[in-house]
């Protein structure tokens, strides 16, 4: 059988893995909702993108909580490296704030974002791949960055690690995946606290796919 299933999805409702999107809808108004969630995760994404500092080339972003009531929308940003975001904090946020208003119409309804920090960037797996991504554009060996990668997240002690580049690697003509692993990854047992991501890089050969499992604790 092919292992297809996203390790978030398949431990939803259990106690390790909680949504990251908090909200009720009718069902003739979820995919509005959906739609309202993937733009403000996208505002946010690309004004960070806009406005990071060119030497540390990283967004930082491990993941973004939203959360939705009658009057309020409440935006959770967990962030793993103290870039522009934080350096200048309040008017940061408050243009961002309007950023994100704009790029969706909601009247009734007022938008609060806050900055969670992330005490150990390189256990999220959203930040490793993005590592991973910028060593690959600037030419750098997979195995080379893949190694590293998995080096940063054993100092950020986490039980294993999995991670997977697949594509035109090297600008080799046929695609092929490429994985390598650390520890534990047992992703046949729900009661593990899986961290997955998925990442695209764009490289002078085409698109590259990076997955990274991170086997956080266990039940």
């Amino acid at each position: 059988m092919g292992k297809k299933i996203n390790p978030l999805g398949f431990r939803l409702g259990g106690e390790n893995q909680k949504h990251r999107s908090l909200w009720f809808a009718q069902p003739k108004n979820y995919s509005i909702g959906l739609q309202e969630d993937e733009k403000i995760r996208d505002c946010i994404k690309n004004y960070v993108q806009k406005n990071r500092r060119i030497s540390s080339g990283f967004e930082g972003i491990a993941h973004i909580e939203i959360q939705k009531k009658i009057d309020l929308i409440q935006v959770i940003i967990y962030i793993g490296f103290p870039n522009l975001l934080i350096e200048g904090r309040t008017r940061r946020i408050e243009e961002l704030q309007i950023n994100v208003q704009k790029g969706f119409h909601s009247v009734n309804r007022r938008l609060n974002i806050a900055i969670t920090r992330v005490a150990k960037p390189y256990g999220q797996p959203n930040i490793l791949a993005e590592y991973i991504a910028l060593q690959l554009k600037n030419r750098v060996s997979f195995r080379k960055a893949m190694k590293k990668a998995i080096e940063l997240a054993e100092q950020a002690d986490t039980k294993g690690i999995q991670v997977q580049i697949a594509g035109r690697i090297d600008g080799k003509e046929i695609a092929r995946v490429e994985w390598i692993r650390e520890g534990r990854v047992p992703l046949q047992t729900i009661r593990a606290k899986i961290d997955h991501c998925s990442h695209t890089v764009r490289t002078i050969y085409g698109v590259l796919g990076i997955k990274i499992w991170i086997f956080v604790d266990e039940q």
